[in-house]
């Protein structure tokens, strides 16, 4: 039974909290009891810090990562392998890659998958500005690196389409990663042991 609120502050709190991804309600009201309780500082901060978030953020011209700056840190580092680029889902695999330690290229962030199931076509994600990098660059290796699901084979296989003819090597991170799992919930050595022993790409 949906319980009876005596605020309609906390209710339009409760209703907010439980719009996000993996909170319901209950949930939400146990977040927004607990704010209650803190200092309102922190409530301040938090709101604010979200806010700030939402307003300010970034994307890299580059690679489509997110960063307080035009050029996120890690294309912009030195130290980073601009020859290699490991396409990736999503910002978090990004997170869940570096993680490893084991990989030392830039990344482009292709903000989805094609999905027609879903109304996802190529025109939707970034594969265009992936190819243009390549066209336009020193790049000598394309590490394909999406989730091992219909859908991440068949952007895979688009991609290695979009560039034959580059003379550019296209690679796939071995199959230490379990078909059907994503990125980030693999675990950090199997995934860092599948960049490093990634096989050319066959698309077949």
């Amino acid at each position: 039974m949906e319980p009876k609120y005596h605020s309609q502050l906390l209710e339009n709190a409760v209703e907010h909290l439980s719009g996000l991804p993996g909170i319901g309600r209950k949930t939400a009201l146990r977040l927004a009891l607990y704010m209650l309780r803190q200092d309102v500082s922190f409530a301040n901060l938090l709101s604010a810090s979200i806010a700030d978030l939402r307003n300010n953020v970034v994307y890299c011209r580059i690679c489509h990562n997110i960063s307080d700056n035009e050029v996120c840190p890690i294309c912009a580092s030195a130290k980073r392998d601009k020859g290699t680029i490991c396409v990736v889902e999503n910002i978090r695999d990004i997170m869940a890659i570096e993680a490893t330690q084991q990989y030392f290229g830039v990344y482009h962030v292709l903000g989805g998958v094609i999905s027609p199931m879903d109304g996802i076509g190529p025109s939707d994600i970034e594969i265009d500005s992936l190819v243009e990098r390549v066209k336009s660059g020193d790049v000598s290796e394309v590490i394909l690196a999406l989730s091992t699901t219909m859908e991440g084979d068949t952007t895979n296989f688009y991609i290695y389409r979009k560039l034959e003819g580059t003379g550019v090597k296209l690679t796939t991170i071995a199959r230490g990663v379990s078909i059907g799992d994503e990125l980030e919930y693999t675990d950090e050595v199997t995934l860092g042991r599948s960049i490093i022993n990634r096989t050319t790409f066959e698309g077949k």
